[in-house]
């Protein structure tokens, strides 16, 4: 089958449809970040759920448009879930996303990370150093990547193809691609990376994308492109102001801005 080009009127048309559909988004992620990434993806369009207990997870990622896993503060009952929701989510062909938070710098979550995998997630979103982690890597200082973004495209193209998914690399280039479209996209401000909670945040929205647009590579380019011209027209007056802002700004774009704004390279 011959894949579409990832244009931005495609991209356009996902937010569309992603408002239009509202997704219900299971959210399985950190603790720091659970208000923040339930309000992002409600600003968005979209409808959260925070279920992240062993009991439920399976059974609700069943029935919800798509599924977040991340794993910046994983205990033993939170990854239980994200195992169980992980596989629910395949069987019922649940698009899901994986965020393998500070992936190749600890050992543990690494390995739960590589384990994840084998769920075959419908796009796994980090930066580059959690990117290079998972095949292996030494990965970065904590949560901080200690490598750009250009040194793991390669990488994440290898990591695609293999798994038969979408990978997405954040930084101040973002790097997408299913291992044979590659994505650049550079909108954005540095403030992001301010924020506690925002590349977490992104990940939800790539599952609520995932959810309604079919093709895995626009959904989660349409996702990062929202939420990075959200950042450009927040108030840049500091931290505090500019997290507001940012909510404020991802209900305000619309399809016809997004086309418009977007600073898009196929490579």
């Amino acid at each position: 089958m011959e894949l579409s080009p990832v244009t931005p009127s495609a991209l356009a048309a996902s937010l569309e449809r992603f408002r239009t559909g509202v997704p219900l988004v299971h959210c399985l992620t950190n603790s720091v970040v659970t208000n923040f990434t339930a309000n992002v993806v409600l600003a968005a369009g979209g409808a959260p759920a925070m279920v992240d207990n062993p009991h439920e997870a399976g059974e609700f990622a069943a029935v919800a448009g798509g599924v977040l896993v991340n794993l910046g503060t994983p205990q033993d009952h939170t990854v239980a879930a994200m195992r169980l929701a992980a596989a629910s989510a395949r069987e019922h062909a649940v698009p899901w996303v994986l965020d393998p938070v500070a992936a190749g710098a600890i050992g543990w979550r690494t390995q739960v990370a590589v384990e994840l995998l084998e769920q075959h997630p419908t796009v796994v979103r980090g930066n580059a150093s959690e990117i290079l982690g998972l095949l292996g890597g030494a990965g970065g200082r904590g949560v901080e990547s200690s490598h750009s973004a250009d040194d793991a495209v390669g990488s994440a193209r290898q990591l695609a193809t293999e798994l038969g998914t979408v990978v997405a690399v954040s930084g101040p280039t973002d790097y997408l691609t299913d291992g044979t479209r590659t994505v650049a996209l550079r909108n954005g401000h540095e403030l992001m990376t301010k924020v506690t909670g925002v590349g977490c945040a992104l990940g939800a929205l790539m599952a609520g994308f995932a959810a309604t647009t079919p093709d895995p590579l626009v959904a989660a380019a349409t996702a990062t492109t929202l939420l990075c011209l959200a950042a450009e027209a927040a108030p840049k007056n500091g931290t505090g102001s500019f997290a507001v802002g940012l909510l404020d700004a991802l209900g305000a774009v619309t399809a016809e801005q997004l086309a418009d704004r977007v600073t898009l390279e196929e490579r």
